[in-house]
């Protein structure tokens, strides 16, 4: 049985999800089992396998891709145990401009050290572009990352976020390993 699924991706990441001569799209096409069209004009990308599961990993690659996650990083999510988590800045913003620029500069810290130190704290990949921010991990410490996140953007501290953080990651890892 054939199937067929769609997922869009912003013009200016379509180079990106096809790579050099093709690489990165044939890759995805390879390791997942299934066929990918990109429409260059609107970019509408078309997925067709007989893999449901593989479609749908397929579409979560295609979507990292799209919200500016390296195609290596993205194929991560092939790993049943990883997840790619969106969160939608503009819902903390509303259409405010002014407010959606600080905002973001707030997630993404001083020279990208915020961000960099929640990655580095619970081993994820973090992608904060255009509107949204994207968390690519296992699938149990990318809830922490999210709600860290949330707290950021409400305008919880630094610090704060930081302490409720590090306590949930160290005390997850103290019961992983008991």
């Amino acid at each position: 049985m054939e199937f067929n699924y769609q997922a869009r991706i912003p013009k200016e990441r379509i180079a990106v999800l096809l790579g050099v001569k093709g690489v990165t799209k044939k890759l995805i096409e390879k390791r997942l089992g299934i066929k990918i069209k990109v429409d260059s004009e609107d970019g509408i990308v078309d997925l067709q396998g007989d893999d449901s599961l593989n479609l749908v990993c397929g579409q979560n690659i295609i979507k990292a891709i799209g919200r500016g996650f390296n195609p290596e990083i993205a194929l991560n999510l092939v790993d049943d145990n990883n997840q790619l988590e969106i969160i939608d800045i503009t819902t903390y913003t509303g259409d405010s401009k002014k407010k959606l620029i600080r905002i973001r500069a707030r997630v993404i810290g001083e020279g990208g050290k915020t961000r960099e130190y929640i990655e580095k704290l619970t081993d994820t990949n973090i992608v904060i572009y255009g509107k949204t921010v994207g968390i690519i991990g296992n699938y149990e410490v990318v809830g922490l990352v999210r709600r860290a996140f949330e707290g950021l953007l409400s305008g919880q501290r630094h610090s704060t976020v930081y302490t409720w953080l590090e306590k949930n990651v160290k005390e997850r890892k103290q019961n992983y390993i008991t």
